[in-house]
C-alpha cells in the first residue's frame, strides 16, 4: 500500500472512532454512500430492513392479496404468505406513491393484487407446476392453455423478480363508479390477451383490434375501451419509474431497483 493510501486510511478510521488525528493533518472521513451501504445489505436474503409495509407507505392504495386467499391460479393459500399484507421496498413504494397521486388526479386509485414474494412461495408455484392432475382452477385462469406448457411458456419459472422486492401487480379501481376498471381480462390469465400489445400498440397507445401474428385466443379480441384503460396504468406507472413486462397488462417493476441480484426468502407478514 503506498504512504499516502495508509495516512488516509488510519485518519479515516481515527475519525471514524472519534480520535484526534488534528497532528497528521488528515482528511475528514466521508460516510459510505447510502447505495453502498444498501447494496451490503442485499446480501442477506433474509434481511427484510429495506423493505416498508405498503398499507403505510402508500395509504391511498386498496390492497386485494391473492395469494393470502384461495383465489389464485394454484386454488389454496401460497406458502410464505403469512398475513394479508403487502411488502415493497422502500424506493419502489416511494415511486408507487407519486403513481398513486397521479391517477387519483384523474379518477383512480390503484389495487394491488402482489408485490413482494418470497422464494418459498414462488417454490410452491413449481411444485404445483409439476402436478400435473391439479388444474382446478384451470377454467378460471388458463382456460386455453395446457398445464404442460407453463414452464415453456414462462408463465412459472424457477425465480420470480418480485422475489427481489420492487415488482408489483396492479389494476385500477374507479372511484366514480367504485368498481376495478374493466382492463379486458383478469389479473393472472395465463394467454396472449394478457399482453400490453393484445389488439393494439402499447408504445404509441394506438388501438387495431389487431391479434400480433398468427394468435387465435379463447375470448376474442378486448375492446379500443379495455385497451386504452390498460394504458391509463402503464402511462402512469412508466411516467414514475417503472417498467412493463411484455407478457402481463398488470406487471411492473422498479427500473432502478435497488436489490437486482437478490432474491429474497423472509416471509410475507406485517413488519415491525
Amino acid at each position: 500500500m503506498k504512504k499516502t493510501m495508509l495516512v488516509k486510511t488510519i485518519g479515516t478510521v481515527l475519525l471514524s472512532a472519534g480520535v484526534w488525528a488534528g497532528a497528521y493533518d488528515l482528511p475528514e472521513a466521508t460516510p459510505l454512500p447510502l447505495n453502498t451501504v444498501m447494496a451490503a445489505r442485499s446480501l442477506n436474503a433474509a434481511d427484510s430492513q429495506g423493505f416498508v409495509n405498503l398499507a403505510e407507505a402508500v395509504p391511498e392504495v386498496i390492497l386485494e392479496v391473492r395469494y393470502y386467499s384461495t383465489y389464485n391460479f394454484v386454488g389454496d393459500r401460497i406458502d410464505g404468505y403469512k398475513e394479508p399484507c403487502l411488502l415493497l421496498t422502500r424506493e419502489a413504494a416511494a415511486a408507487l406513491k407519486e403513481v398513486a397521486a397521479d391517477l387519483m388526479g384523474q379518477g383512480y386509485r390503484l389495487k394491488i393484487y402482489d408485490a413482494y414474494r418470497p422464494q418459498m412461495a414462488v417454490d410452491n408455484f413449481v411444485r404445483w407446476a409439476k402436478d400435473l392432475d391439479d388444474t382446478r382452477m384451470k377454467a378460471h385462469f388458463y382456460p386455453a392453455e395446457p398445464k404442460d406448457t407453463l414452464f415453456d411458456k414462462g408463465y412459472i419459472a424457477l425465480h420470480s423478480g418480485h422475489s427481489r422486492g420492487s415488482t408489483l401487480d396492479l389494476t385500477l379501481f374507479d372511484m366514480k363508479t367504485e368498481k376495478e376498471v374493466d382492463m379486458g381480462g383478469t389479473f393472472d390469465h395465463f394467454g396472449v390477451e394478457s399482453h400490453p400489445d393484445w389488439c393494439g400498440n402499447p408504445d404509441t397507445g394506438e388501438y387495431t383490434g389487431d391479434y400480433p401474428g398468427s394468435a387465435e385466443p379463447k375470448d376474442g379480441q378486448i375492446n379500443e375501451t379495455q385497451f386504452k384503460n390498460r394504458q391509463i396504468l402503464r402511462e402512469a406507472m412508466l411516467r414514475h419509474g417503472f417498467k412493463p413486462l411484455d407478457t402481463e397488462w398488470w406487471h411492473f417493476t422498479l427500473k432502478d431497483e435497488p436489490y437486482p441480484d437478490t432474491y429474497f426468502t423472509f416471509p410475507s407478514q406485517r413488519l415491525n
